[in-house]
């Protein structure tokens, strides 16, 4: 139920648009008032925030937040169905606006073109009833988490990459959060991104639609909510499965003595950017740091050098048809390749290893230092910054 007013009356227009909510018991004319009265925040607006957007908005939820700083990309229709080809180049919450103001002009839709960050997460946050996570990144995952428990506004939680998704409800009262869950982050590079390692066109519209639903019982106050579990749905095999999420009473956030009672530098704490870019974290030497790097300028400078290194794109083969640094001596080994076989790496020139915004590479890097090829660096942003910084006609997906 929303915090801001118990009930918001309804039209004849929206008595006639929800006839099929007012015949459920467990909504009815109520039901509907709360629907209209709540104000939910949705953080991102792109393969999860699609459906969360389209459904939530379609129920009648009076107010909607979009949170998203990009605009819409030709890679995002493949899943993203908020969008059009009519919008590519836009901003991603203005499209989305447009696109839910058609579908239900009885939505107030507010529009937050901007990066979600530890600056403004809680003013955000506490201007809304509930949050629905569609980020695709675990910086913005842990700052979310953190802003809702210190808040004390729940938030779905929904996750997807290749055929694998998750669901869940975090931060309720007496609930268990994120962190519960995932104490700290995985290393960086060890988990891919959606860009790196694919996702399923229809994946999204699955999880986002269960958000959707977790959201909507959630406001109503009705049925059995995920508090308290997790559902993993592995659409490949077409199946799911739950896990049990129990409160830690450690957990540094919403434990017993909650140590983390503010917000903190999300990007230095999972080493990567809220975009997928490795972060060196201060203190570490960086001859010596698994995430030794170079820049897209100076690596053109060293290729024209007298002593040149050997650029190995990691990418997979379909990315590197796209467009390679073929004409600068780069080679063409893909991460599987050298995980499993290292051996394979020419050992008579440095190497400076690339993929398509840094993460890859990074990870690639410290395997091969790790198995002795002491003078390894990576492309710091990856070809995208070669194609900012050197050669903006390079092709780079």
């Amino acid at each position: 139920m929303s915090r801001h007013s118990l009930t918001a009356s309804l039209s004849r227009d929206e008595l006639i648009r929800y006839a099929r909510h007012l015949a459920l018991s467990d909504v009815g004319v109520e039901g509907q008032q709360r629907l209209k009265a709540s104000r939910v925040l949705l953080i991102g607006a792109g393969g999860l925030g699609s459906p969360v957007g389209l459904y939530l908005a379609a129920a009648g939820v009076g107010t909607l937040g979009l949170v998203d700083a990009d605009d819409v990309d030709a890679t995002n229709l493949q899943r993203q169905i908020i969008h059009s080809t009519d919008e590519l180049g836009h901003p991603k919450v203005e499209s989305a606006a447009r696109r839910i103001r058609e579908l239900n002009p009885h939505v107030e839709v507010e529009v937050h073109p901007t990066r979600i960050d530890r600056h403004n997460a809680l003013d955000l946050v506490a201007r809304y009833d509930l949050v629905v996570d569609g980020s695709d990144n675990f910086p913005t995952r842990y700052l979310v988490n953190d802003a809702c428990v210190l808040s004390g506004v729940p938030f779905v939680y929904g996750a997807i990459l290749r055929w694998d998704g998750q669901v869940a409800l975090f931060a309720t009262p007496d609930g268990p959060c994120y962190r519960c869950l995932f104490r700290e982050p995985p290393p960086p590079g060890l988990v891919p991104s959606c860009s790196d390692a694919g996702v399923f066109g229809a994946l999204p519209g699955v999880v986002g639609s269960m958000q959707a639903m977790e959201a909507l019982k959630w406001l109503l106050g009705v049925g059995d909510s995920l508090a308290g579990r997790l559902l993993l749905f592995d659409a490949l095999g077409a199946h799911w499965r739950e896990i049990e999420i129990p409160r830690a009473p450690d957990c540094p956030v919403c434990g017993d003595t909650p140590t983390l009672t503010e917000l903190i530098d999300y990007e230095w704490f999972c080493g990567l950017s809220a975009d997928g870019r490795p972060v060196e974290r201060e203190g570490e030497d960086s001859e010596a740091a698994p995430l030794r790097r170079v820049d897209a300028r100076s690596l053109y400078d060293a290729l024209v050098g007298t002593t040149p290194p050997l650029i190995v794109d990691v990418r997979e083969r379909w990315e590197w048809d796209a467009g390679n640094l073929a004409e600068h001596g780069a080679i063409h080994l893909p991460l599987s390749a050298l995980a499993d076989a290292p051996e394979i790496v020419p050992r008579d020139r440095p190497l400076v290893l690339v993929c398509s915004v840094g993460a890859r590479s990074a990870g690639a890097a410290g395997h091969l230092r790790a198995a002795g090829f002491e003078a390894t660096a990576h492309l710091e942003g990856g070809l995208e910054s070669w194609v900012a910084d050197v050669d903006p006609t390079l092709t780079v997906l």
